[in-house]
């Protein structure tokens, strides 16, 4: 398998030809997303992707991702997909990674100076832009300061910012700062946020979460950042493309599970990385007391710096020679995987680093069908998954073990048929056009206002 890092030395500035081709020469309404963009294997790198796609069939005819050096992203230890594994963007999509302004007497700035320099130039250019964040730090700092920048020089093309929270991004820099006593921090987070002209979560538990925070902000200092987050502050969920998942070719369907050993209905699985937060420790326990165990695979797909311990728990089970590890699914691969499961499983618990803010996989799952889901209703997983989950509590291998012989065991043909169904229907309010859509409309409203 190759990896970025075998093609990458430190002056190496992106990736080869899976991004885009040459922008258009004389562009008349430009998108700009800020983000941890492909290769980085997270939500938000396939947020940026769906709402780019989903520009150019919305009158966009250039969207510009902006994002970070790889061998930035590489020492920051973020995980990255295999390189053969990255898909081409649209003709439209240029991904750019400025290089870094400065040398090593500036550490970390000098990516933060680059990222900074570029937008200022794009808002420069004469061409409308909407410029868009997804994870408030350091992202929005970045447009924050080049939307500044550009205006201050008089040469600004009509521009509206929009800042996306996902939560972590409010949990970890905010949260940190309320604890270490650190005001300024908190208030450079808050501030910056509020200071775009459309502020979304990705899911009304976010909301809450950043309003519990700035609420906390306030009553410690005295500041009033609770009251503008509850005014300002809109839900907009990730954006997933449905037809990556509805129109699977049954056939194709069967030859890729059998190259890795699996037959369809026979296998249950986890798909995400593989941490303490998302609960592959009780997937694997209760698989092993469970009477599915006898009828089913357990296929645990992904990587995370749990993986190893993982894998050894698992191999001290009476059911190891029943569970797989696949650390290579790709996103052409990952819709078939997740179509041929009798279940699908992911037990996310709540943890002081981390907090399911939502969960894409899981409407990933409900549009590519297969068998239903097991989770957890933490976070904002229950706004994700609706009513079409069965739920078991945190940290609870007996309660898997349990839904397990429910759902692979004990559904009929017709009950898993009408599940899938009505899961799916549910799913496609996700889907990025319907997810664009409606989020441009909060963006065209206020670039009225401002006009």
């Amino acid at each position: 398998m190759t990896m970025l890092s075998d093609h990458l030395d430190a002056t190496t500035p992106g990736l080869p030809r899976a991004e885009s081709d040459a922008p258009p020469s004389d562009p008349t309404r430009r998108l700009v997303i800020v983000v941890r963009a492909d290769p980085v294997i997270c939500g938000h790198s396939g947020e940026a992707r769906n709402l780019a796609e989903a520009a150019l069939t919305r009158g966009f005819d250039d969207v510009r991702i902006v994002t970070w050096p790889i061998p930035a992203l590489l020492a920051a230890g973020l995980p990255l997909k295999p390189l053969e594994s990255v898909l081409p963007y649209s003709r439209g999509i240029t991904v750019e990674r400025p290089e870094p302004v400065g040398d090593y007497k500036i550490p970390d700035g000098r990516y933060l100076a680059g990222l900074v320099g570029r937008l200022v130039e794009l808002f420069t250019e004469g061409v409308p832009t909407t410029a868009m964040s997804l994870y408030l730090t350091p992202h929005d700092t970045a447009v924050a300061q080049a939307a500044a920048i550009a205006r201050s020089t008089g040469m600004c093309a009509p521009l509206t910012t929009v800042a996306e929270a996902v939560g972590s991004d409010i949990t970890n820099v905010v949260r940190t700062a309320l604890d270490q006593g650190r005001f300024g921090a908190a208030a450079q987070v808050l501030s910056t946020y509020l200071s775009n002209d459309v502020c979304v979560a990705v899911s009304r538990y976010t909301k809450e979460l950043i309003i519990a925070a700035a609420d906390e902000v306030d009553g410690r200092w005295g500041t009033s950042f609770g009251p503008a987050c509850r005014e300002r502050v809109e839900i907009s969920y990730p954006a997933v493309d449905a037809s990556a998942y509805t129109t699977l070719a049954p056939a194709d369907t069967e030859t890729r599970l059998a190259a890795r050993g699996l037959e369809s209905d026979r296998y249950v699985m986890f798909l995400s990385r593989v941490t303490k937060a998302k609960g592959v420790d009780d997937l694997i326990n209760g698989f092993a007391i469970s009477a599915a165990a006898r009828r089913v695979k357990l296929a645990i797909c992904g990587t995370g710096p749990e993986a190893p311990a993982m894998r050894a728990l698992a191999a001290s089970t009476p059911v190891a020679d029943r569970i797989v590890f696949f650390d290579d699914v790709d996103d052409a691969e990952k819709p078939h995987l997740m179509a041929g499961s009798a279940a699908y499983v992911l037990p996310s618990k709540p943890r002081p680093e981390f907090v399911e803010t939502f969960g894409i996989a899981l409407v990933e799952k409900m549009l590519a069908g297969g068998g239903p889901i097991i989770t957890c209703d933490t976070g904002g997983i229950g706004e994700a998954v609706g009513p079409h989950a069965t739920f078991v509590p945190p940290s609870n291998p007996s309660g898997i073990a349990n839904a397990l012989s429910e759902v692979v065991l004990g559904l009929s043909p017709g009950e898993r048929t009408r599940w899938g169904r009505q899961a799916r229907a549910y799913a496609m309010q996700f889907d990025r056009s319907n997810v664009f859509d409606q989020l441009f409309a909060k963006v065209d409203s206020a670039g009225a206002v401002a006009a």
